[in-house]
């Protein structure tokens, strides 16, 4: 992948350097938030090589990269000029499109906690080994090497206050230094130490309530969002030549008894309110509860509210020293990675079984989106068995009450946090959850075509039933000659280009048009025999914005073989500077066994492509 070139053409098609309001990336994603987001070209956003999908969720414009998310938007902050980290970017101005107050929440735990989740992941997990290894006898944990592997990994969670203080600081644009000054000093030995004890300071008289804050989430998070306000307040009193001075003398003499008398005990009221309520529901009904979130799970992801799940989950490891969702959501995870090894043993495109075989391995690690976006929702009916699978193997964890005794990301790799209460149940459950969705995609998961019919008749009539013909006159060429990466690599689906001689377009195929593009650049057609092809006129038209076109029908209306369904103006088109190549794509090609293109080069009204169903009967098109 040329990563430098890929970032390029985002930039453009998001409306350029201009249009970015904060820019930033996930283990998968470039997230964006933009100016406006109707200056953002997402078709064409969608078509480039080496993006899986866009998605625009709680007030982000998401581009889903897969795992070299990070080199792309490296390459990306050399062009706009951002920095190169994985917490949002701003730059000088608002976006003219603010989203509502429950995005701007969502966005705002994603973006605290984004920068450092693959760290506290990894802790968790060493965490996890370490329990593994004293349960198994391999070490002892009044060892010396147990105790410096147990640092490394309990450091991230004893001291989480002090990186939320950091990247909090950083979203509400207050000095990250004294917030991070404020959450260590919440961790000070002498305070943790007395605090522990129960024993109760004053503070000028008046006493504060004895509460520890080391691994909470929500007290230290109440504290920057007070100092927000209080810091620019402070900023006013103070000429600009002592302001660096003060305003940090002064946020720490107010904050730290604020927090310790109110804030912090506010903070930890909800804690507590939202553990129990969370545990309440749970215990109602727990298998209850591992239906619910291992089926809903990955359709959280999608939608990007999944986010308002981690600080309950670190809640309530912080408040009961575990948490009974992670291992739910980890059936939901192993469902992904079934489906998608079911695509891969049943699809006949070499392209999809390369994709579904990569996208196994990185569901197994807890990275689903490559998953989501590349097989199982982008075929549906995988997605539906993973649905079904995460639901089963949800319920079994649910049934079995499994705690995770740390926080990380839910995978095979989380399993040693699982080790105790129920640890059998749920690896039945993650079992069940990968094994069902496997089954079920592999005898449900795959559209099948028409059944063999074993006389010759039979045969010809199911291949008239789907012959197709050139939608344009003109000259054939192959695919893989045109001058647009994406389809030319077949990622859309295999076919073939006609470079038009006149500027007719005709339908195809009886049956109905399924996509009707608002520029008059493409139209997309469901034959009734079930094949699904896309009439794309020309190479980047899409930024003519509907000059030299003109569609004739409308998105569901039934057409017949030879209607004309569009115009276009092919000296215009040519004399704007673009290719008015016309490509012709079977987008449902992992249904065939194969898509043969015909030896004729001329394109009249003929039959252009043979598509081998995979039950052996031949259909031309």
């Amino acid at each position: 992948m040329d990563y430098q070139d890929l970032a390029q053409q985002i930039l453009t098609n998001i409306g350029g350097k201009e249009n970015i309001s904060k820019a930033w990336h996930c283990a998968t994603r470039l997230r964006f938030n933009l100016k406006s987001t109707d200056a953002a070209n997402t078709a064409a956003i969608n078509d480039l090589d080496g993006v899986i999908t866009v998605v625009q969720s709680a007030g982000q414009y998401q581009v889903v990269i897969g795992n070299s998310v990070a080199k792309v938007y490296d390459a990306l902050a050399d062009l706009a000029g951002l920095a190169t980290m994985t917490a949002p970017q701003a730059t000088a101005t608002e976006p003219e499109d603010k989203p509502n107050l429950i995005n701007r929440f969502i966005g705002f735990i994603s973006s605290i906690f984004t920068p450092f989740l693959g760290a506290l992941a990894g802790a968790g997990i060493l965490k996890g080994l370490l329990a593994l290894a004293v349960a198994l006898n391999w070490l002892s944990a009044s060892s010396g090497a147990y105790k410096i592997w147990y640092a490394a990994g309990d450091a991230i969670f004893y001291f989480l206050p002090i990186f939320l203080a950091f990247t909090a600081a950083k979203q509400l644009h207050v000095n990250q230094f004294v917030s991070v000054s404020l959450g260590a000093a919440l961790l000070y030995p002498t305070l943790v130490s007395v605090m522990s004890n129960a024993t109760t300071l004053h503070f000028f008289g008046i006493p504060v309530v004895p509460t520890t804050y080391t691994s909470t989430v929500i007290p230290i998070l109440l504290a920057i969002w007070v100092l927000s306000y209080l810091e620019p307040l402070f900023d006013k009193i103070f000429p600009e030549a002592v302001r660096n001075i003060f305003t940090p003398l002064l946020s720490l003499i107010v904050m730290m008894p604020l927090t310790l008398l109110v804030v912090g005990p506010i903070g930890g009221t909800i804690s507590n309110a939202l553990a129990t309520g969370m545990m309440a529901v749970y215990n109602f009904f727990p298998i209850g509860a591992g239906i619910l979130m291992g089926a809903f799970w990955q359709v959280f992801v999608i939608f990007g509210v999944h986010w308002t799940f981690v600080p309950l989950m670190m809640n309530n490891i912080a408040k009961m020293g575990y948490d009974p969702l992670l291992p739910i959501l980890s059936a939901a995870v192993l469902s992904q990675a079934g489906a998608a090894l079911g695509v891969f043993l049943r699809t006949k495109d070499s392209k999809m079984k390369a994709l579904a075989g990569s996208s196994v391995i990185t569901a197994f690690f807890g990275i689903t989106e490559p998953t989501i976006y590349g097989v199982t929702l982008k075929l549906k009916r995988p997605f539906y068995c993973a649905v079904v699978g995460g639901a089963i193997g949800g319920a079994i964890s649910g049934a079995f009450q499994v705690h995770a005794s740390s926080f990380t990301l839910p995978s095979l790799l989380a399993l040693p946090t699982y080790l105790g209460q129920g640890f059998v149940g749920e690896i039945i459950g993650l079992i069940v959850a990968f094994v069902g969705a496997l089954i079920l995609t592999l005898l449900v998961g795959m559209p099948k075509t028409t059944t063999t019919k074993t006389t010759s008749t039979a045969m010809t009539l199911a291949a008239a039933d789907t012959t197709i013909t050139a939608p344009v006159t003109g000259t054939i060429i192959p695919l893989t000659s045109v001058n647009d990466d994406v389809f030319a690599s077949e990622a859309m689906g295999k076919g073939l280009a006609i470079v038009p001689t006149e500027g007719v377009v005709k339908a195809p195929v009886d049956g109905t048009i399924s996509a009707v593009y608002p520029t008059g650049h493409a139209i997309g057609i469901t034959s009734t025999a079930g094949i699904e092809i896309l009439i794309h006129i020309g190479i980047d038209t899409v930024q003519l914005n509907g000059q030299f076109f003109e569609t004739l029908v409308k998105q569901n209306a039934t057409v017949k073989r030879g209607e004309v369904i569009t115009k276009f103006d092919v000296a215009k088109i040519k004399a704007a500077g673009y290719d008015p190549t016309v490509m012709v794509i079977v987008t449902n090609t992992t249904d065939y066994q194969a898509v043969t293109p015909t030896d004729a080069t001329a394109a009249a009204d003929n039959w252009i492509l043979k598509l081998a169903t995979n039950e052996g009967v031949t259909a031309n098109v």
